[in-house]
């Protein structure tokens, strides 16, 4: 009996939300969190659902504009070391999004483990800016290489990330957008005070954040003043900037 071939795994975009034409003039590309390791397929029910209702929000907000919001489904649950799997994963994601509407610029968003994805992935000719919401990173290793920000010249990048996060730890990205500020004015990082993980007492105004900050480096919108104020602002103060409560329910363009 003929033994079967495993089959190749494959990364792939999810549907955006309502109807895309021809007429696509960026894209932001929904990067789900993961594991550290882990060879097992993600649950793509579970992966979407993470990030549906955003994708959600910024399509109906960019729907004038021309945004197109596709989640990416990876190959796999892990980073796996230096395999990175995420992150090529997000890369392919970019080309995909560029074959497919061209040459139209990419924000790159991620949640978690996604968020360090987005991060590493930035390089991407095609890639303008980068969202990392709660990013997962890696430990100061003295024997190890520090977490890459060259890749981050040259794009706009919002880090968000509350402080009472038990799981990523938020330290850890503020020393990331340190490092980058130092090469790249147009990096910022707010503060979510006393929320964990998944950011869920501030959820509205994190989304409010997103969808400022998108339009904002996609499409040239003004950004809100406090977006504005903490890309301006030397480190670290545009680094550790507050994200207050009610947060975009006043804002105007």
């Amino acid at each position: 009996m003929a033994q079967q071939a495993t089959p190749v795994r494959r990364a792939r975009l999810g549907r955006t939300p309502g109807p895309v034409g021809a007429g696509v003039s960026g894209a932001v590309l929904l990067l789900p969190g993961g594991e550290e390791v882990s060879d097992r397929r993600p649950s793509a029910l579970l992966a979407a659902a993470s990030v549906r209702a955003l994708g959600r929000r910024l399509a109906h907000a960019g729907r004038e504009e021309g945004l197109a919001a596709h989640a990416v489904h990876y190959r796999y649950r892990g980073w796996n070391g230096a395999e990175a799997h995420l992150a090529r994963d997000a890369a392919w994601a970019a080309d995909e999004a560029v074959r497919r509407y061209g040459d139209v610029p990419l924000c790159l968003l991620g949640i978690g483990m996604g968020g360090r994805a987005a991060l590493r992935a930035a390089g991407h000719e095609a890639v303008n800016s980068v969202l990392a919401i709660a990013p997962w990173l890696p430990e100061d290793d003295m024997a190890a290489p520090p977490e890459p920000v060259k890749q981050l010249a040259g794009r706009q990048v919002l880090i968000v990330h509350g402080t009472n996060d038990g799981h990523s730890d938020p330290e850890l990205s503020f020393r990331l957008a340190s490092r980058a500020k130092k090469a790249n004015r147009s990096v910022c990082r707010f503060e979510v005070h006393s929320d964990g993980h998944g950011l869920r007492q501030y959820r509205d105004e994190v989304a409010a954040l997103a969808e400022d900050f998108v339009m904002g480096a996609l499409f040239g919108q003004s950004f809100s003043r406090p977006v504005e104020d903490a890309l301006a602002a030397p480190p670290p103060l545009g680094l550790r900037m507050p994200l207050a409560a009610g947060f975009g329910k006043s804002l105007r363009r």
